[in-house]
């Protein structure tokens, strides 16, 4: 009897330590429901409303082929499969997470194809290897307790991924996913994206303040007044006067100033003249990081984990 007692609680424990992580992957991979109005049931594939920038029109089509035109549009269509098959992954999570908790400036839109609001769209360099990326992954979003991530991804960090706060000013707890990561990019990566030098007018740089009402009528010295884990300006002072750098830089134009991973800035009464490294906000996935991880060897899937730390992909259709 007591042999029969120990064999069975024997099995129960290889039983309940086998399960334990069985129920943990559940639990992680929990998948979040697909926005209302867009959703066309459950495991089915949604349809979005999209303004068309470039047509000023709104079409209607599956979220599938909409992913394709981001895919087209944020990346070159030549790169490696798996850098691809990862841009697909967050296209797809950016797109769902913007439907679940904004609007569209243009009216009757679920998104747009206006960069500037969302992703970039370039309908026109779908070719046969963008519609295997997304078709191999189809349905796949990047998930973490449940929910999409924040997808963020830009073309270059300059070697470090910032936070949230960081590198986009966010308003909101930075994410816990969302780390600070050293980014292996490809030597291949274009040199004006490794690094860059841009020059500003005092009146450019007047203009730039005044828009972003930072309270600035004049300066005679500008200096990095701080900097975040990454090394990134976090703030900027003129003539001691705080100012948020992600915030000036989009103010100022971010295909000029870059970045804020700075390396100098010099004014010289005239002309603002900064140096820095990479290429966007630097936060989530560099792009450029993703295409040197592949070359590596490593699939979409541990691309994505490599930038956001503990998400788990889920399949939200087949």
């Amino acid at each position: 009897m007591k042999k029969t007692l120990l064999f069975v609680i024997s099995i129960l424990l290889i039983v309940s330590i086998g399960c334990t992580p069985a129920v943990r992957r559940l639990k992680q991979v929990e998948k979040p429901p697909i926005p209302e109005r867009i959703s066309r049931g459950e495991n089915k594939e949604p349809t979005l409303k999209v303004y068309i920038k470039q047509t000023g029109k709104i079409e209607e089509m599956p979220l599938e082929n909409y992913v394709m035109g981001t895919v087209a549009g944020e990346i070159k269509n030549d790169w490696p499969m798996e850098a691809l098959k990862a841009q697909a992954i967050l296209a797809r999570t950016y797109v769902l997470d913007f439907v679940n908790t904004k609007k569209s400036k243009y009216e009757g839109a679920d998104t747009s194809t206006d960069f500037e609001e969302a992703q970039a769209w370039n309908e026109a360099n779908i070719n046969d290897r963008i519609k295997k990326a997304v078709n191999d992954t189809r349905g796949q979003v990047a998930v973490y307790n449940g929910n999409y991530i924040k997808a963020w991804f830009f073309s270059h960090a300059g070697g470090m991924t910032a936070t949230a706060k960081e590198g986009l000013n966010f308003k909101g707890q930075n994410p816990p996913y969302i780390q600070v990561v050293k980014s292996p990019e490809t030597p291949k990566a274009k040199p004006e994206d490794r690094e860059w030098t841009a020059a500003f007018s005092k009146q450019e740089v007047l203009a730039a303040l005044n828009k972003m009402g930072a309270g600035v009528k004049d300066f005679s010295d500008v200096k990095v007044a701080s900097r975040g884990p990454s090394g990134r300006t976090t703030i900027l002072s003129f003539s001691g006067v705080p100012v948020n750098a992600p915030d000036f830089r989009i103010a100022i134009g971010s295909e000029r100033m870059k970045s804020t991973l700075l390396e100098s800035l010099r004014f010289d009464g005239n002309t603002l003249t900064m140096r820095g490294k990479g290429f966007g906000h630097g936060v989530g996935m560099s792009q450029w990081g993703a295409y040197g991880l592949a070359e590596q060897g490593k699939t979409a899937e541990e691309i994505i984990k490599y930038y956001f730390k503990g998400v788990n992909i889920a399949k939200m259709w087949d």
